[in-house]
């Protein structure tokens, strides 16, 4: 039996900026506030990512690392284009079975980031939005993310419909951040995180 290649574990980010992450926090929060439930956000995601059994660990990030970033990480620019093209560019950068996630969803857990490709060809975790918070190939294949629809409803649909020829393995829905409502019920799902700690400051200093 061919043993099975470690996973690596890709986080695709923008460095927490005011006016460039979080948008649509924006109102109730500011601008900087919305950086700052960013950075609390991806802070908890690659914290999870660390204490997850990986071959590799990388951030494809868009823009600079700051001190949020914990030791054991590999950092790589974004290439030019769309998401679907920054997604591509990612996997193509991985010899071997990798699993890919965003910033957006600080409540992921090592336990939903453990993946074994030893039955399987491909992992999806879909987003309650329509998207996908979570993608994973045992043959990283850049063509099955390229002109994929990305930040539309039918997201999820059109790129679970990529996968059609592989065999799947489906992950739990979960919620993204992109509203404040989101942000409540994300926070309400993971407590003892920095994002959940950073929305209860925000909402405490608003009463």
């Amino acid at each position: 039996m061919t043993p099975v290649a470690p996973v690596t574990l890709l986080v695709i980010a923008k460095e927490p900026r005011p006016g460039r992450v979080k948008t649509r926090l924006t109102p109730p929060f500011t601008p900087e506030e919305a950086a700052g439930l960013a950075e609390a956000a991806l802070a908890d995601t690659l914290d999870v990512v660390a204490r997850t059994p990986a071959g590799r660990r990388v951030l494809v990030l868009d823009g600079a690392p700051g001190p949020w970033l914990p030791a054991g990480f590999e950092v790589v620019p974004q290439c030019a284009g769309g998401l679907d093209e920054r997604l591509a560019a990612a996997f193509a950068g991985c010899d071997g079975p990798a699993l890919l996630i965003g910033m957006d969803t600080p409540q992921v857990t090592p336990e939903l980031l453990t993946v074994d490709f030893a039955d399987c060809e491909a992992y999806f975790g879909p987003a309650e939005d329509g998207g996908f918070w979570a993608l994973g190939l045992a043959e990283p294949d850049p063509g099955l993310l390229r002109g994929v629809p990305m930040s539309a409803p039918d997201t999820g649909a059109a790129q679970r419909l990529r996968l059609a020829h592989l065999r799947v393995r489906e992950l739990p829905r979960l919620r993204d951040v992109d509203t404040a409502d989101d942000a409540a019920v994300v926070a309400g799902a993971a407590p003892g995180g920095r994002f959940a700690a950073r929305l209860a400051r925000l909402t405490a200093a608003r009463r």
